[in-house]
This record gives structure tokens, sequence and C-alpha cells, in this order.
């Protein structure tokens, strides 16, 4: 029953983008399924009926990113979604008022550590005093932690799925429980978002810098990134790492921790989805009993106020080191809601989305240039002007500078209308197949109508921008590569293989 329901909604929705009738009709259908409410403290719900099995999906996403961290804390809105797995002030240990103590000590002796760091004549001694006092704080914080309850507790009941992901522009945890447990998670997301413990800070500090080892200084492709997004970006805070800065993750503290959550962690930056077999008064009911007492009522997190300034000319930063050469350009172009979006996003699947791709076609099976060629619109993030990617990895003894400039050529070509009404055509088939396997369960569709609500205002967008993508055409295409490839405003960065 459940298999023959998903592919019914399939089946709807396909119908429902073939036409613009069928579209007002299954708009409607989905109409009547979610219900939407904001608490008087702004949280805001979106609840979507689905009735097929008793399970239900939960989305939780605060519009809070790498983006929003104060200069000398990057990597803080990653660490503090770590935080949220560790429970509250009765899940996670076994004595919170002993343990919030050794926890606020712990804090103190690593300030005065931290701050005679970087004076100019630190005083050793007093540092390793301190150190030593931090170290021995740390052991006996331990004996109060109770390893992984809060995962622990979703497992026995049934829980699967949970994660968290935190990306320039957002941080989102997620997960889906029985519909009988519902209530369980009510409890639980609400008193891990409004008593934050801070339990084992600086353990997941150290998780983070190793992340940061692995993902950035021991990937060539990360390295190549994260110096790429400084070059682009000369103001804006896209070109900082989401992961950190070594120096600020070892700079960041609890107090700076509880300051970026007082500051973004406020009901009015916060959008819940549920979706799957509920009955949406019963949620208000629970929403209203456990998130009421949210603080922050009317305040409201500061917008990022940086715009970046027009590149006045091409920039480029050159890696060299022994690992495989790498490529990665991009233009500046637009938000996730300037009009010329989708046709940016359109221009960059009919490049390289798969293998009936022009640059796939053409410099991977052709001419066997490259190994991999990859396009992709609104990176690092979508909430303010992106980059129009592209990523190349030549073929075994072909020269980055060849690579570069055949890519090259097929923009040029692009800008002349060489790409047919057939390929922009397939993309968009598939662009639709895509969105429709989203919203064909209750995952899907709980995060999909959120972060449409946060990123255009409204959760019924994600239909509405099908008909955008639908009304783009060979002009578009056209014309965007035109205004927006071009040297002055590109960032070119090259992984160059250097023998030892």
């Amino acid at each position: 029953m459940r298999i023959l329901a998903s592919k019914l909604l399939c089946l709807l929705l396909i119908v429902a983008f073939q036409t613009k009738p069928a579209h007002a009709q299954s708009l409607d259908e989905f109409e009547k399924k979610v219900t939407e409410f904001t608490l008087d403290n702004g949280l805001h719900f979106i609840i979507i009926e689905r009735h097929d099995a008793p399970v239900v999906s939960f989305y939780t996403q605060v519009n809070v990113g790498g983006i929003d961290e104060p200069v000398g804390n990057t990597g803080i809105a990653h660490i503090f979604e770590h935080l949220a797995f560790k429970g509250d002030h009765y899940v996670g240990t076994t004595n919170w008022e002993e343990e919030k103590k050794v926890i606020d000590q712990m804090d103190d002796v690593y300030k005065a550590w931290l701050y005679e760091k970087y004076k100019p004549n630190p005083d050793t001694a007093f540092m390793a005093t301190k150190w030593a006092e931090f170290e021995a704080l740390q052991e006996e914080a331990k004996q109060y932690v109770v390893n992984n309850e809060f995962s622990k507790i979703i497992d026995r009941n049934g829980g699967v799925g949970m994660n968290a992901s935190t990306s320039w522009d957002k941080t989102d945890y997620f997960y889906s429980l029985p519909s009988n447990k519902v209530e369980l998670w009510f409890s639980l997301e609400s008193s891990r978002f409004m008593e934050p413990t801070y339990r084992e800070f600086y353990v997941e500090k150290e998780v983070v810098r190793e992340e940061r080892r692995m993902r950035t200084e021991s990937n060539p492709v990360g390295r190549l990134i994260e110096d790429f997004l400084a070059v682009a970006y000369s103001a804006h805070p896209y070109g900082r790492p989401i992961v950190g800065w070594n120096s600020d993750i070892t700079a960041t503290t609890i107090e700076d921790a509880h300051e970026f959550y007082e500051t973004y962690y406020v009901p009015s930056n916060i959008t819940f989805g549920i979706a799957g077999d509920v009955d949406p008064d019963q949620m208000k009911k629970f929403a209203e009993e456990y998130f009421g007492n949210f603080r922050g009522e009317g305040k409201v997190a500061p917008p990022v106020t940086t715009i970046e300034p027009e590149q006045r000319g091409e920039r480029r930063v050159v890696l060299e080191g022994s690992a495989q050469p790498i490529l990665v350009m991009g233009n500046h172009t637009v938000s996730g809601n300037h009009p010329d979006y989708e046709a940016l996003d359109l221009l960059g699947r009919v490049l390289s989305s798969g293998r009936t791709s022009i640059l796939y076609k053409k410099l991977v099976e052709e001419e066997q240039l490259a190994l991999q060629v990859q396009n992709i619109a609104g990176i690092p993030g979508t909430r303010y002007s992106g980059l129009f990617i592209t990523l190349g990895v030549p073929n075994q003894g072909v020269e980055l500078d060849t690579l570069e400039q055949a890519i090259y050529a097929e923009f040029e070509a692009a800008k002349e209308g060489s790409i047919t009404a057939e390929q922009l055509e397939r993309v968009k088939t598939n662009l639709r197949a895509n969105t429709i396997r989203g919203l064909a369960n209750n995952t899907g569709l709980a995060m999909g109508f959120v972060n449409t609500h946060v990123e255009r205002g409204d959760w019924r967008d994600v239909f509405n921008r099908l008909e955008r993508y639908d009304a783009v055409t060979l002009e578009d295409l056209q014309r965007v590569a035109k205004k927006y490839l071009t040297k002055k405003s590109r960032t070119v960065a090259r992984n160059e293989k250097v023998d030892s």
C-alpha cells in the first residue's frame, strides 16, 4: 500500500506539471493537506498530512549558517549544530546542577588561558597552569555525562534518519518517528533548543577541528575550494569556510556560543516542518504546550549587511602540490530569488548534467580532455548572490590550460546560441522528475516545503518555481551566458601537480 501511494503521488504530480489547469488542481490538493500556523513568539510550523503509513518526518531549519558568524568565530554555527545532540537539563546528564558548575568553571579557565595566549608576550608558566586546570575540569565534567542519551531515546522509540547539517545559509535538523511518538519529538526538540547546555563543548570543538583536517587540509579538492572562495569573495562572508579557520576554532568559547545562540536561535528565525500521519489540530496544541514559552518574542536575527563589491577583473589562485590537477572556476551571478536564477540553473544543467550534457559528450567522451566537468549555479549559497561554478578534472596527460580553454570555448558557443530546444527540454524534464521524486516521501515534503517557505516566503513556490523553469527559453540561456560568464567576473583556482 505504501509503494502504491507513493507512485500515485508521483503520477499526480507528473500530470500536474504538464498543463497549467492540472497544476492549479494539484496545488489545491496540497493546500487541503497543509496547515500553517505561527506561535505568538514567532515560531512557524508547516504541517503536511499523509496518512498512508503511521510514520512522521520532522525537519527543523534555523535560518543561520556560516555567513552569519561573527568575525573571529568562524565554524561556530557548525559547532552549535553538534551541541544540539547533547541533550538538555535532563537528557544526557546525571546531575545538571553540578555539571553546570563545572562547565562554567571550565569556560572561565579556558578564557584565561586563551587571553594569555594572544598577548604579545604570553606568560607560558601561567598558560601551563591554566591548561592543567582546564584538563582537570574536563575530566570532572565527564562523570556527569550520559553519552549519546538523546540519540538512544530516539532509537528506542523507533526513530530513524537522525542527522543535521550546516551550510553557509542555514542549519537544519531532521529525523522520523512512528506517529504515536509525535509528542516525544515536541518534548525533545523544544528542550534541546530552549535549554542549551553546552555539554562537551570543548570535546566537540576538537571533533570539528578533525573534520577540518579530513575534509579540507587532507583533501586536495577541499583545500582548493577553500582558497578559491577566499579569493572569489573579497568582502562577503560567503568567502569564509563553514568548518571554520583553525585559529577561530581554538578561539571560540562557550560564552561566544551562548551569544551566538541568543542572537540567532530566536523563534522568528526557526521553521518546523512535520509531514506524515498527524492531526494538525493536535500538532498546534503540542506546539503551544512545548514551544509557547520559547524566549525571544519579537526578536529578529540580524541580516548580513555586507554586499560583495563588483569585481574589477579576473582573479586567479594556484595551489602547488603532488595531488591530481584540478580546475575550479566561478563567475559572480545572483541570489536564488533573482529572476535570472532559474535560467542560470538550467544553463548549468544543459552544459554538464549527465552523460548527455554538452560538456560531458564533448570534453569527456569525444575529445577525452577531462575525467569530470561539472557546472553548478548557486554556490556557495542562494540567500545572497552566489557563483556559477565549473569544476574540471583533466584526463591523464592533458594540461590544465588546455581543459580551461576548451571549457571557455563551450561557454562562447552557448553565448552564440548553440544550445538546442531538445537539450533544454531534456533538462527541464529531468528537473521536474527530480522535484517529483523529492516530494514522494515525508522527509522530502517537510524539507522541500520548509526550505521554500524560508527562501521564498511561501511553500507553494515549490510548484510555482517549476512554472518559472518551464518558461525559460533558449534566448534566456543565451542572455544569461553573455551577461554572467565574463572574464571580468571570473575567479579561477588551479591545483597544479608539482613533482617533488
